[in-house]
């Protein structure tokens, strides 16, 4: 196996647990991966300058984007049943992202096709500001891990930050053509992810600045590990790198057969950042040891519902991964396909254990925390609920006359705010009988 590393000593992947099974469908023990020795304190996070911003006072908004009223350059009305619960219109094209505030899950922040990003109220739709002076379709937005700052970024690579209590603009940068963006999950830092093959990280809103130079493709997917010291990124090539943030050099490089056969298109890892699942237009999705760099396990959507018999070139440009994710308390991943199949692996044995259809492909998919419950969104403008032990579909959320483009889920677990090609975004309210 081909992998590369500038560090020295690694040490060996915790084991996975035998799982014990009754049948097909109950898991009569349930373990966790064995995290191993702790970690040393999380360098990076402790080396962030404190950011002291100014207190004022804030002013009471007065526009509010929950009116249903017709918006410019939308078409058709609302079609079938609407379970939504607050509806915010102010978009006037498609919404392309959303993200919650992590402090307080109070705050939305969605951006579109409009070049437009808004900060809103989720209880109301009550719209906070603006953040303007995006010339390009804004692809990406999320809070700080503190939620008070927000950032914007557009198609066009310029990225804008925002101090949520005083609503004015603190830091703007433009890089090349954006691909991602993520914050880090412990300190006032922003990583981004471009079509030069670079990948940023800031310190916001000082400016400092570090690239990790990957290969001469676009870096298609990233995200923070959990330690807050490493990032992992995927890249058009079908290569995977695992960088250390405060070094700036690449612990982990897999490509050939290690890496896939195709761009990647998503990436996450585990609770205690111990694995890694990597996804990617070859329809593969891999299971990769953060702490060698080795490739532990590799799924591959070997019966999908509604395939038709295809070359091997015509499947992997009609089928791909879209979203995947892990479950925090059972050993289990989702994947979701574009064809519309979700599929629920064991992470013990690395067999199927569900495979759930959807009528249009799946866009993106989420774990509950705390739960073995997966909710996804599709292309047929539906938010669904399934039981990742059983494969039952516990219930459906309808109200979008479009595509979902992107979801979020609040911590716990009571709102999904979505974002749609009906230049509308929606918050509905879970109600689930079993809790």
């Amino acid at each position: 196996m081909e992998s590369e590393s500038e560090s020295g000593a690694t040490a060996d992947t915790p084991p996975l647990e035998t799982l014990s099974f009754h049948g097909d469908e109950e898991i009569i023990e349930v373990v966790e991966l064995d995290p191993g020795p702790p970690d040393p304190a999380d360098d990076l996070a402790q080396e962030m300058e404190d950011v002291d911003f100014e207190e004022e006072e804030e002013e009471e908004g007065n526009e509010e984007g929950w009116v249903l009223e017709p918006q410019e350059g939308v078409v058709g009305s609302m079609e079938g049943p609407d379970d939504s619960e607050v509806t915010f219109a102010l978009h006037s094209a498609s919404v392309f992202c959303v993200s919650l505030d992590p402090k307080t899950n109070t705050l939305a922040v969605t951006g579109g096709e409009d070049d437009k990003a808004f900060v809103w109220r989720l209880s109301d739709g009550e719209l906070l500001f603006e953040c303007a002076g995006h010339k390009d379709s804004v692809t990406c937005a999320g809070f700080s891990h503190d939620s008070t700052l927000v950032a914007t970024g557009d198609m066009s690579g310029l990225l804008k930050v925002w101090q949520v209590d005083t609503k004015e603009e603190v830091w703007s940068f433009e890089a090349g053509d954006l691909e991602w963006m993520e914050w880090h999950s412990r300190a006032p830092v922003l990583l981004a992810g471009t079509a030069d093959g670079n990948t940023w990280m800031w310190k916001v809103p000082n400016g400092d600045c570090k690239t990790f130079q990957g290969p001469n493709c676009p870096a298609t997917c990233g995200r923070v590990l959990p330690d807050g010291k490493r990032a992992v990124v995927g890249y058009e090539d079908g290569t995977i790198r695992v960088w250390d943030l405060k070094q700036g050099n690449s612990i982990h490089v897999l490509k050939g057969t290690e890496g896939h056969q195709g761009p990647l298109t998503c990436v996450a890892t585990n609770q205690d950042g111990s694995l890694i699942l990597t996804g990617s237009v070859d329809c593969h999705a891999k299971l990769v040891s953060a702490t060698t760099g080795k490739v532990v396990g590799v799924f591959r959507p070997e019966t999908v519902a509604s395939q038709p018999n295809l070359g091997e070139g015509e499947e992997s440009e009609s089928n791909s991964v879209e979203s995947l994710g892990f479950c925090s308390v059972m050993p289990l991943a989702a994947v979701g396909y574009l064809d519309g199949t979700l599929a629920i692996y064991d992470l013990s044995t690395q067999t199927l254990r569900h495979q759930c259809q959807h009528q249009s492909g799946i866009v993106q998919l989420l774990w509950e925390a705390g739960t073995a419950v997966v909710y996804t969104c599709s292309l047929d403008g539906i938010v669904r609920l399934w039981d990742a032990r059983t494969g039952r579909l516990l219930t459906d959320y309808r109200g979008h006359t479009a595509e979902i483009l992107d979801f979020a889920l609040s911590k716990d677990a009571s709102l999904v705010v979505t974002t749609s090609g009906d230049h509308k975004a929606k918050v509905f309210c879970v109600q689930r009988p079993d809790r």
